[in-house]
């Protein structure tokens, strides 16, 4: 006999949110925080391609795979309404995305 479930995911073992527990609390904000400082980190190196307009050693090829491979993370964000995860891979593919411009319009 098929067992029928209530819930489509009610096999999953999926933490609800907000969490339970403080500790999983804590963490669910500071995977905003991690989300949004990560792409931060590559202000220097668009300050270097922009402001000093020298992208030597930058790889277009790299770059521009880094901002392809954010589309389908925001995809997958989306479709399961993983905030953190739509938010995180958006600002990348915007910080990536200029990254790789700066490196066609800058390299050597």
């Amino acid at each position: 006999m098929v067992q029928v479930h209530p819930h489509p995911y009610a096999h999953t073992r999926t933490e609800p949110y907000p969490a339970r527990s403080r500790a999983l609390r804590l963490l669910d904000h500071v995977i905003y925080v991690v989300g949004v400082v990560g792409p931060l980190l590559t202000l220097p190196q668009l300050v270097e391609i922009f402001w000093f307009h020298t992208a030597s050693g930058v790889s277009p090829l790299t770059w521009g795979g880094y901002t392809l491979i954010d589309i389908p993370w925001i995809l997958y964000g989306l479709a399961h309404h993983e905030r953190p995860i739509t938010i995180t891979y958006t600002l990348w593919l915007v910080f990536n995305g200029l990254v790789f411009i700066g490196a066609l319009v800058y390299g050597s």
